[in-house]
């Protein structure tokens, strides 16, 4: 039963971060720019974090300073690097593109987990890895008429390392601190980082209720919500199982692309779209099956 409902957090993270794009695209038709929609993310993102958090237990928000390392890990050299990247390959390739190209992170993460928290590479989790690469291959159309440049596609992979960075640091700091607690600081340290180069001066006179509304989905809906899903999927699964169960993320973003944006869905990306499915349900039953063998 716990393994099931920390895989659904996964889950359900990915498919909140899938419809990121709507709000994303939203914001900058408005005139904001990367870094200005990222200040406004992690600076509301934080805001409602931290009145969730002061209501629900004030020592939530206590940490000891010699951890800031920690959440300077989380914040800034994981979301705020990889929101970079990930947001140019959105505009550039277009989102179903560059979330599939965020998710070759399960492939950086299993390899930090076995080097840092001494993971299992097991037969089931390599099959996995092969069908998620072997589907961001597809969707990217890498070597086709129309695929990625290899700055895009570089920038993507970027993204991906980024991103598994951040299951790294807070698989540390959930040793010491709720999940609460590393979401808040995350998302705080990560505005924080930002600051010196958004001007955020100019931010004020683009703020309307249209706006308004695009930045507290963003989020809310985007950020706070699938962070705090994935923070507690990770506290109750291997990190590697984490990454690729979050996945269905794609699937999400392809479908936000095909019926929002009208990007093309070609045979290639439905096939790659699936290889990245088979893999999450193949991880799913694994875990299921391993279980069972435990009760």
């Amino acid at each position: 039963m716990k393994s099931s409902f920390y895989s659904m957090c996964a889950i359900l993270a990915g498919i909140l971060w899938g419809i990121i794009s709507i709000f994303l695209k939203g914001l900058y038709a408005a005139g904001f720019s990367a870094l200005q929609v990222m200040f406004i993310r992690g600076l509301f993102s934080s805001f409602f974090m931290a009145i969730f958090l002061f209501i629900k237990d004030k020592n939530l928000l206590k940490i000891n300073l010699k951890d800031i390392w920690m959440f300077l890990g989380t914040g800034v050299i994981s979301l705020t690097f990889f929101s970079l990247c990930y947001f140019y390959t959105i505009l550039e390739s277009g989102a179903s593109v560059a979330v599939i190209l965020l998710y070759t992170s399960p492939i950086f993460v299993l390899l930090m987990s076995v080097l840092f928290f001494k993971e299992k590479i097991t037969f089931v989790k390599i099959i996995a890895l092969i069908l998620t690469f072997a589907g961001c291959i597809l969707v990217s159309g890498i070597g086709g008429q129309g695929g990625l440049s290899a700055k895009g596609f570089f920038i993507g992979l970027c993204a991906g390392f980024g991103y598994a960075l951040y299951s790294i640091f807070s698989r540390i700091a959930l040793k010491k601190y709720d999940s609460l607690t590393v979401t808040f600081y995350t998302f705080l340290f990560s505005a924080i980082s930002i600051i010196p180069f958004c001007s955020i001066s100019q931010i004020p006179q683009m703020i309307n209720v249209k706006t308004l509304l695009f930045s507290v989905g963003i989020s809310v809906l985007c950020t706070v919500l699938p962070y705090i899903f994935y923070t507690v999927g990770l506290s109750g699964l291997e990190t590697g199982k984490a990454a690729i169960l979050v996945t269905v993320e794609p699937l999400v973003a392809t479908l936000i692309g095909f019926f929002i944006w009208k990007e093309q869905v070609s045979v290639f990306k439905i096939i790659g779209i699936i290889s990245i499915l088979v893999s999450i349900l193949l991880l799913s039953f694994n875990s299921s099956s391993e279980k069972q063998k435990d009760s």
